[in-house]
């Protein structure tokens, strides 16, 4: 069974559903990452609202149907980085969720990197629990 990829959002901002299981853990940051994608010929710039390796949930107002084959692009420190994904979840009006199903090497390498770095920045950004 493939995990359902709604935004990883349940009652608790930011923690995933007790029933899914995810192979790469997300990223949710303080603030949403910018993302360029294209299906057929329709092309929008939109935020992801959680991204890991393995797939990342979209805001957009009218995403295309399950199923749908996606390219992706991210701007990183280090360069770009082009994803193909296909549609698993779409939540009308709200956006989409996406499993990626191929990069190349050199740039799952690179998302792998700007991932770690955006899960160290939020955590600085945490308070700390005093003892």
């Amino acid at each position: 069974m493939r995990p359902k990829l709604d935004g990883g959002l349940s009652k608790k901002a930011g923690m995933a559903d007790k029933n899914e299981t995810r192979r790469y853990p997300r990223y949710k940051g303080v603030k949403p990452v910018p993302v360029a994608w294209m299906q057929g010929t329709q092309k929008a710039v939109a935020k992801a609202e959680n991204l890991s390796l393995g797939g990342l949930f979209i805001g957009t107002p009218t995403p295309p149907p399950i199923g749908s084959l996606i390219l992706l692009l991210f701007h990183t420190p280090e360069g770009e980085v082009r994803v193909r994904a296909t549609v698993r979840n779409v939540k009308p009006g709200k956006g989409m969720g996406l499993a990626i199903t191929s990069m190349d090497q050199d740039h799952r390498a690179r998302l792998s990197r700007w991932l770690q770095l955006l899960a160290k920045q939020a955590e600085a950004r945490e308070p700390v629990a005093a003892i």
